[in-house]
């Protein structure tokens, strides 16, 4: 295989965006967003998911799509002569960003890579795939390969995207265009596991496709590619990596429940018996986020309409799903045996976000706590330096503060291990009596614990 690279990355999120400037090192990449706000950020060189720094972003930019079309494109070796020299990254590659469709039309992969949510009863929401496959369908030509990198259940790319794509482009898969699918493996907030370095799944729509797919990916994916059989394949993998996270930690939450009522230290427990070699390290906790609690809800959907129940998948789900109520209850019950005035109580929740260090605020489980709080009567402030107040009040219609506030409160709730939160001082926090109940189990010493 000998062939002129032209990559569109549709999507610039969490995951968008981290492959496209990988890409761009060398290939021309071309960036679309239908959200105005995201493109005029990235253009100005600052992300902020916090995912990709703003020197390294900027290191890759273009200004102008015209810069894309007066250079030559990047060859891919292939089969043809696999020793083939790749020419001067510097005079081929690079990332425009756009929301205008027009300039992704003379692209020939199109990797899309948009949210695939559920909706408020815990139903797939494909409808960003479907509008993203829409689009793409609009500039779709002859030879063009379109990948996709959305978690789903196993069918989705073939039988749910591709009619779109053949509907909107009037071409016919296999013949005109292929598709591809390589699930995403990103990491909110985790600076060591970078996309290059997470190994790859590749498949394609023919096992030729398939090697082309995979030989993309090879050229940027320093940890390596694995090709698998089928699209189907590929998806079923990726959705079981994170609905296998999902039962783990539903095991040591319910772990957590019993050991609460025997009076020990769960995460005494597991040290003890992580000196197992064997033994999975897998802690308590909220379980939130774009992935583990959202994607088993994709396959128990599928194997529910194949008319299988899936019975472990969904109890995983139920534990875990119920945590955020648990906390709370406890946080109040700590409170009641300390004497604390539950109804009017100040109560200072720190962390919003997902998980640690990370902006990232879609599906978090700390609104359940923040939500049940609020039912007993409770007045709550929640401090978190990393996500966004606008965001999280249209989103979840919360109030949060990026200030570390001057009051005192009568219990402190750390919901997300922050390192802001590492070194603050909690007793200028505390009225009087005040307890600290720490959900991720990073404190010695406090009054109550996951």
């Amino acid at each position: 295989m000998n062939e002129n690279i032209k990559i569109a990355v549709i999507g610039l999120g969490y995951v968008g965006l981290p492959l496209a400037r990988l890409f761009a090192t060398k290939f021309p990449v071309v960036g679309f967003d239908i959200n105005a706000a995201r493109v005029e950020e990235l253009k100005k060189g600052h992300d902020s998911t916090l995912e990709v720094e703003g020197e390294i972003l900027k290191a890759v930019l273009v200004n102008s799509i015209y810069e894309f079309k007066k250079q030559p494109t990047l060859e891919l070796a292939g089969s043809a002569d696999e020793n083939d020299a790749i020419p001067n990254a510097a005079e081929t590659s690079g990332l425009f960003v756009t929301r205008d469709l027009g300039d992704i039309s003379d692209c020939n992969y199109y990797i899309i890579t948009v949210p695939t949510p559920i909706d408020k009863n815990n139903r797939p929401d494909l409808t960003p795939l479907y509008k993203s496959s829409e689009s793409v369908a609009k500039v779709l030509k002859k030879g063009d390969i379109v990948i996709y990198e959305s978690t789903v259940y196993p069918g989705v790319t073939e039988d749910e995207c591709v009619p779109v794509l053949e509907k909107h482009s009037g071409l016919t898969l296999n013949e005109d265009f292929f598709v591809g699918y390589s699930p995403e493996r990103i990491n909110p907030g985790d600076k060591e596991h970078t996309v290059e370095k997470i190994l790859k799944v590749t498949a394609g729509s023919t096992p030729e496709i398939g090697k082309r797919v995979d030989d993309l990916y090879k050229e940027v994916i320093t940890a390596g590619t694995h090709l698998a059989p089928t699209i189907k394949v590929a998806e079923a993998a990726k959705v079981i990596e994170n609905s296998q996270r999902d039962i783990n930690i539903a095991f040591v939450n319910e772990l957590a429940k019993i050991f609460n009522i025997m009076d020990i230290d769960t995460n005494d427990v597991l040290e003890a018996a992580g000196t197992k070699w064997n033994f999975l390290p897998f802690r308590p906790g909220l379980v939130g986020g774009h992935c583990i609690g959202v994607d088993p809800y994709y396959l128990a959907q599928k194997a529910q309409e194949l008319g299988y129940h899936p019975e472990i998948i969904l109890a995983g789900r139920r534990m875990n799903d119920s945590m955020g109520k648990y906390v709370a209850s406890e946080v109040v019950k700590l409170m009641l045996q300390n004497e604390l005035k539950v109804k009017g109580a100040n109560i200072l929740v720190l962390g919003i976000t997902f998980k640690e260090n990370c902006p990232d605020v879609r599906n978090t489980k700390v609104v359940d706590v923040v939500k049940e709080l609020q039912s007993y009567g409770t007045n709550i402030t929640i401090y978190d330096p990393l996500a966004n107040p606008a965001e999280v009040d249209h989103e979840y219609g919360l109030q949060t503060t990026n200030q570390l506030p001057q009051e005192k409160f009568d219990a402190i709730v750390l919901t997300v291990a922050h390192k802001e939160f590492m070194e603050l001082k909690w007793d200028a926090l505390k009225n009087e009596g005040a307890i600290f109940y720490d959900v991720k189990g990073v404190f010695k010493n406090v009054e109550g614990k996951l």
